[in-house]
């Protein structure tokens, strides 16, 4: 292999488009935008239109509800906890909460509270105080001979707070 026969892979190069250059070029005069209007000018947003039709978006049926208001929880893992925890970032003997698990930079908010989930396996013995937690997550703590304390304080002066407004 010389220097003078290195190539590119094929199709690794893209041409660029030289547009704008006579009407010999194929791209001449309208720069392959036909002719006036939206979609000859930039930040053309025609995206979902079907030509005056109603859009496929507005023909389906609306379903479902989002409440306004919803408590947000943080999620956490027992396995993010135990890998928290080995690496000296979170202390086991402490209870472990919110503030705990921001200071130890596991989270980096709190939002409406915690809710811990059994994803993963926890060796050390801990408490933990979180606003919700899975079967399986408590199973998991107590396996390791530690206790889950749920408190559902935040999500619900969160709730009160929505509704009195």
């Amino acid at each position: 292999m010389k220097l003078n026969e290195i190539r590119d892979n094929a199709g690794a190069h893209y041409k660029f488009k030289r547009v704008g250059r006579g009407i010999g070029s194929g791209k001449g005069k309208t720069s392959g935008r036909g002719g006036k209007g939206q979609t000859a000018r930039s930040g053309v947003s025609l995206a979902g239109f079907e030509g005056g039709q109603t859009p496929l978006h507005r023909r389906m049926p609306k379903r479902g509800f989002k409440k306004p208001f919803r408590a947000r929880y943080v999620v956490i893992n027992t396995g993010t906890l135990q890998a928290a925890i080995d690496a000296n970032r979170i202390d086991p003997k402490a209870t472990i909460d919110g503030a705990a698990l921001v200071a130890g930079g596991i989270l980096r908010r709190v939002r409406d509270g915690i809710r811990l989930l059994g994803k993963g396996e926890l060796k050390t013995k801990v408490t933990v105080e979180v606003a919700g937690a899975s079967k399986a997550a408590i199973e998991a703590v107590e396996k390791a001979g530690g206790s889950v304390v749920v408190k559902n304080g935040a999500a619900e002066s969160a709730r009160k707070g929505a509704k009195e407004e």
